[in-house]
């Protein structure tokens, strides 16, 4: 291999590069849209859930027990009804995702000792967010509960050390639990397959269509100093992108980075390399840069985000 015939295609691909808005504007410009957008649009985490109440009871303890709701972060009381037929419509209008109602004997109940039962209504056309509205509400009921069974005992004049057994949680790798942390890096790996597999594909296909690849296949260049030569620009834009990716985690979505930087740059290196020649494969067989381009979409998107484990597990 030619290391100076190499240098003379890198070369020419670099200027076709610079002098090509397009190329700069999808070699540069989509990553760094794409990792706003989706930083911005992708999230796991549930806060500030709309809640409606109905409150049949107007007691002390209902107003309390509501307070719980109202006074979490992980709640937004935007709804107090006073029928059954508001608390559907403000389900069915989003306007809640989750709402309470509870009954006219709920303090009569609570100060004889007796189970008070809150119905809970949630909108079930998310499942998963359902789930975790439901399990904020039963964690908050539950503090509520205990809260009153303290206070019988208290005015009965007994002592009792609650709770009887406390689980005390210990949180490695995501300490917040903030779903971001999760997701920004796997984020950036989607970003850089898709970017890098979408840029050379197109290199080849252009070659073809042009005309121009007649005029290399005469030339001494060898198929690998072609390849390797058009392969260049297209990795130092990729390098380029994944340090722009990372500041943007860490500075901008605050992901702080954990670990070796320099085992890092290596293992990035031989993504980069690896999304790279697979665009180039395709742009080789297709010899069209519009179905390249097509190809290099559909091969890249739907499997890295849903058999990547970028969101769901593999397993």
């Amino acid at each position: 291999m030619n290391l100076r015939r190499l240098k003379a295609i890198a070369k020419k691909e670099f200027l076709h590069v610079l002098r090509d808005p397009r190329s700069l504007m999808m070699g540069i410009g989509m990553p760094m849209m794409l990792l706003f957008l989706f930083g911005y649009a992708l999230t796991m985490d549930l806060d500030r859930v709309p809640l409606a109440v109905w409150d049949q009871s107007q007691s002390v303890e209902s107003r309390e027990f509501i307070s719980r709701f109202s006074g979490s972060r992980y709640f937004d009381l935007r709804i107090s009804t006073d029928n059954y037929r508001q608390i559907e419509q403000a389900i069915d209008r989003r306007e809640a995702l989750i709402a309470l109602v509870i009954p006219a004997d709920f303090a009569r109940r609570l100060t004889r000792g007796e189970t008070a039962v809150v119905q809970t209504v949630v909108d079930g056309s998310d499942p998963n967010t359902a789930t975790i509205a439901l399990g904020y509400a039963d964690a908050t009921a539950l503090a509520f509960s205990r809260q009153v069974a303290v206070n019988q005992m208290q005015r009965a004049g007994l002592k009792l050390k609650l709770p009887a057994l406390e689980l005390r949680p210990r949180v490695w790798f995501n300490t917040d639990m903030v779903s971001r942390n999760f997701i920004f890096p796997g984020l950036i790996a989607v970003v850089m397959m898709i970017m890098a597999a979408i840029l050379t594909s197109l290199c080849m296909a252009r070659e073809w269509e042009t005309g121009t690849m007649e005029q290399l296949i005469v030339t001494p260049v060898t198929a690998t100093e072609l390849i390797f030569g058009k392969l260049a620009p297209y990795f130092c834009i990729g390098m380029l992108d994944l340090l722009l990716c990372v500041g943007v985690g860490e500075f901008v979505f605050d992901v702080p980075l954990r670990g070796s930087h320099w085992l890092l740059a290596p293992l990035s290196m031989l993504f980069l390399f690896g999304a790279l020649s697979f665009g180039m494969l395709l742009s080789i067989i297709t010899k069209s840069q519009l179905l390249a381009s097509q190809l290099g979409l559909v091969t890249t998107i739907l499997p890295a985000f849903l058999l990547s484990g970028f969101i769901f597990p593999i397993e």
